[in-house]
């Protein structure tokens, strides 16, 4: 199984969830870094408990199985070897704080466990992806849905645009964006994701714990 360096995080490349939010649709990606520490595997997904409410965002990850430089879409979509649902853990009181002091976003995006991972598949057909759609439950209710025909930016365009900014290594992974209906977890929520593209499909379970 290829390690990541780094995993490459998109934001607001949904509409709906930078309205939602009340952010600006970017002109350009939005892009930051989360580190490999930030990795952790479902089904536990643990939870700073003294930092403020912890926001799930659902989003489609990527691994790359080929070094991307300055790649071209047809290149960057070549290179997807895997792919899986990722939650991105963001302490929002302390990213809104943040940002209002115009700081970096790590402390509240990249801490230890912030990059929960469902189980990898394998894809044949690079171009399904852009067809995919995925959701996610809270103890059985329809919390976030999305459809990668909704991102502003098409996955391989995504990625080829992130490696003219950061070469992309074998195993790195990329966060493609999150769809609107983000929410605040609660320990001893039981989570469900559901993830589709052309006739794969993966589901997996987790369950919220407190990180003491």
């Amino acid at each position: 199984m290829l390690k990541p360096s780094k995993i490459v995080c998109v934001g607001r490349n949904f509409a709906a969830h930078a309205a939602e939010l009340n952010n600006p649709i970017p002109a350009e990606p939005l892009l930051f870094i989360k580190p490999p520490s930030s990795l952790a595997k479902l089904p536990e997904v643990r939870i700073p408990t003294d930092r403020g409410a912890c926001h799930h965002e659902l989003e489609l990850a990527v691994q790359v199985q080929q070094r991307l430089r300055r790649a071209t879409p047809e290149q960057a979509s070549a290179a997807i070897g895997q792919v899986t649902l990722a939650l991105d853990l963001t302490l929002r009181e302390l990213q809104d704080k943040l940002k209002q002091q115009g700081q970096p976003w790590e402390r509240a995006k990249a801490f230890d466990g912030a990059c929960v991972l469902a189980e990898w598949l394998v894809v044949d057909d690079p171009a399904q992806l852009q067809q995919a759609s995925f959701k996610l439950f809270c103890d059985e209710h329809l919390q976030q849905q999305g459809e990668a025909t909704q991102m502003l930016m098409p996955i391989a365009e995504l990625i080829a645009h992130i490696s003219h900014t950061f070469t992309l290594e074998p195993g790195d992974v990329v966060l493609t964006g999150t769809p609107a209906g983000v929410g605040p977890l609660h320990v001893g929520q039981q989570l469900d994701l559901h993830l589709q593209f052309g006739a794969t499909r993966g589901h997996w379970q987790g369950k919220v714990i407190a990180d003491e």
